[in-house]
Order: C-alpha cells, then structure tokens, then sequence
C-alpha cells in the first residue's frame, strides 16, 4: 500500500457519476474543491484552469478531465524545492507552530530517519513554557537514539539553543533539530522569541544550513492556511510539514497552501508511528485525492 494510500478520495462521487465537462460540472467540482479545504480562491482558479484546456484540448472523456485536473493542481503545488537542505555540519532544522500540531512527534520520526541513513542527531529542547514538553522530547529522543539538549521549564528558550549549538559544534553533529514554544501569552511575544532563536543561529552557526518548518495539523483546514500567513510574515519559512493526515483532513489544504503562501510542503505524517513521516511527493498525493 502506498504511503497515501489513507487520504480520501474527493472527487470520487463526482467523477463516478461523469457524463461530460459542461457547466454544471465545472460548479459541481469547484463546491468540492472548496468543501475539500483547498479555498476559495484556489479552487476557482484550478476550475478556471480546467475549463480553459478542455475548451482548448477538447476534452471530452472522464479520464481526460481527470488527468488535466490532476496536472493542473501538481503545477499548483510546484511553489519551491521539496527537499531539506543538511548538507553543513551542523546543519539546523527549527520547527515552529502551535502546540497540538505535532511538532515534537514529528522531530522524533525526523531523527529517527536522519539516524537510519547514517548522520549523527541532537535534539533540542527549546519549548521551555509548556509543562512536560521536555519530558515529550526526551521520550521521542530515547526512542529515536539521539541525545538531548534541555534545561528547567521555565529557562530562557535562547540559553538552551545556545547550549545546543555549542554541544552540535564541538560534537561534530551533523544535524540539530530544534522544539520551540507554540504559544506564548500572546502572539506578539511568540514572534519576538522566534526571532530570537533565529538570530541566535545567524551568531553562532552562520554558515549553517537551515530549515524552517512550520508544522500543522492539515484536520484544522482553512485554520491552518491562516496559521501558515502568520508564521510566514513573520518567522521566514523554508517549508510546511503537514501532519494527521490519516484523520479527518481533507487533503486539499495542502494545495491552498502552496498557491496561496508561495510556501512548499516538505513532509507529510499519517500515523503515530515512527516510519509514518515521507518526504513530499505532489504528484503521489494528487494521484490520492483525485
């Protein structure tokens, strides 16, 4: 079974019941994209774009449509490279978002793989405000086999980057990947303390690889896009991991987020378990959902 295997098919009853690409198709689908959490504004544009080429192509057969619309949102996805960028030792992976969206789950999955192909991992605590978020990373870190850098809740999050930056240093590791807070007191206070880490990072590894990655819970739809705006204008994304994928989401969100944010999807988790974190494949999760 593939790794998307899990996601729903969304426009499985509108295909199913297809006879031909006329007007009351066309509004049937753009409801479905929109009910399938790719928005407003995405979903009339993929239907925009799908009447073009029929009109152009003279598509006529079931597959035909499916295949053009099954291009059509690939391209959509196609806002960035995919990959993540460790290549520098050390490299740093910070994961950033809300509390509940599976930020630490997916470090621990994240260092499990990176231990597997052979790189050294240090994991770092830096979520010092939420009771027993340390105590979750450590868990993740014996399960995955990586060491941990943490401190006392409550330490300022910065001295605990510092730390971990020194010990990634002087360890040779080639890979730190960093917790932070997902909620402060107010949002205003959650950034400031982002763009801290972050200048703490441009001080002490400078030359380091580093990737931003913005996780959310793709169950929360239209939430998340508006989650993913914040965080964009303010924290400097390299790229989106979406989790709970295996739940009730959709599918779609991913898609309003690539058209939408400019920001590309770089992994995806559907399941608990430590094997279930993949890198992004658009064409995969297209083939998926349509």
């Amino acid at each position: 079974m593939g790794f998307f295997d899990k996601l729903k098919k969304i426009t499985a009853s509108l295909f199913g019941g297809f006879s031909e690409a006329d007007e009351a198709f066309f509004e049937e689908l753009e409801e479905t994209l929109i009910l399938a959490d790719l928005g407003m504004t995405t979903s009339v544009e993929a239907v925009e774009q799908l009447r073009k080429r029929v009109r152009e192509q003279h598509l006529k057969e079931q597959e035909e449509v499916r295949g053009a619309l099954r291009d059509i949102l690939v391209g959509m996805l196609d806002v960035g490279d995919t990959g993540l960028h460790v290549e520098t030792r050390p490299s740093v992976v910070i994961f950033i978002g809300v509390n509940g969206v599976g930020k630490t789950t997916t470090i621990g999955k994240l260092g499990h793989q990176y231990r597997d192909a052979g790189k050294s991992v240090l994991f770092c605590a830096a979520d010092t405000f939420r009771a027993a978020a340390g105590d979750q990373l450590e868990i993740w870190a014996q399960r995955a086999g990586c060491p941990i850098v943490r401190q006392a809740e409550g330490t300022d999050p910065g001295a605990v980057l510092f730390d971990a930056l020194q010990a990634a240093k002087a360890r040779g590791v080639d890979v730190l990947l960093c917790d932070t807070a997902g909620r402060l007191h107010n949002k205003t206070n959650l950034m400031n303390e982002l763009g801290k880490l972050s200048k703490i990072i441009d001080r002490e590894a400078p030359d380091a690889d580093r990737e931003t990655l913005l996780v959310l819970d793709a169950t929360t739809g239209q939430n998340g896009l508006n989650q993913a705006r914040v965080f964009r204008d303010t924290a400097g994304l390299t790229g989106i991991v979406l989790t709970k994928l295996d739940g009730t989401a959709k599918g779609g969100i991913a898609i309003a987020i690539a058209r939408e944010l400019g920001v590309p999807v770089k992994l995806v988790g559907l399941g608990e378990g430590i094997d279930d974190l993949r890198p992004f494949d658009a064409r995969a999760y297209v083939e998926a959902i349509i």
